[in-house]
């Protein structure tokens, strides 16, 4: 007997109905949970006003920008949309390969960006030259990424994407251009309480479809990440 719904599997016992009936449960109490939470994300009061209208440098010729032009953070709000979506890519001048996982991440964030920007505006920066990334870009065939330089303003110390000793960070920032300014709406600020993680932070795990599927499966995801 199912409770939930009239659907069984070829072969499925009873004990296995009944383990993924109690499973369905908990699932459906997660849902629930994580919809009130996505809920509260939307109703934070407004942040910080941003502190300047930053200056970066285009790293690809999305939007027929040429690799090296200047871009203010303003100019990222485009058609109207008033959210701007923000990933620091861990990319420094001194890295000689772009963080593995970030790469990871980006590679399935590539494949949604014409799907995000239908709603709201989002762009990849990291801190190396325009033209490092532009050449990252090309050997990942990110074609779709809006890509920046931030290598000459202060963007990732101020949101707390790189620390004093230089390391980049990969955190998801939210912004909102009001009447006010351009406003801090959110981040992934899961990512500074690693501490308490065997692993890692998981600060975007809902947003990455790799983790998302492996937790599907009888294996999972692992002690260790997989090769990339």
């Amino acid at each position: 007997m199912n409770d939930f719904h009239s659907v069984s599997f070829p072969g499925e016992s009873a004990d296995y109905r009944a383990a993924r009936n109690a499973l369905l449960a908990e699932e459906i109490e997660l849902r629930t949970r994580m919809e009130a939470l996505a809920k509260k994300r939307r109703e934070l009061p407004s942040g910080g006003r941003v502190p300047e209208d930053y200056l970066f440098e285009a790293a690809s010729n999305i939007d027929g920008r040429q690799v090296g032009e200047a871009v203010r953070l303003s100019d990222c709000f485009k058609d109207g949309k008033d959210t701007l979506a923000v990933y620091t890519l861990m990319y420094g001048p001194n890295a000689e390969n772009a963080c593995p996982m970030c790469a990871s991440f980006l590679d399935g964030l590539n494949g949604e960006m014409r799907h995000l920007l239908d709603r709201i505006n989002m762009v990849v920066v990291a801190k190396s030259s325009a033209s490092r990334i532009a050449d990252l870009a090309k050997d990942r065939n990110w074609g779709k990424l809006v890509l920046l330089s931030s290598s000459g303003n202060s963007f990732n110390q101020d949101y707390h994407s790189e620390p004093p000793d230089g390391h980049q960070w990969p955190i998801m920032h939210i912004f909102k251009k009001t009447g006010a300014g351009i406003i801090h709406r959110y981040s992934t600020e899961l990512f500074y309480y690693a501490s308490n993680w065997p692993n890692d932070p998981r600060h975007i795990d809902n947003m990455w479809g790799l983790w998302n599927v492996m937790d599907l499966t009888p294996e999972g995801r692992g002690t260790a990440y997989p090769s990339l």
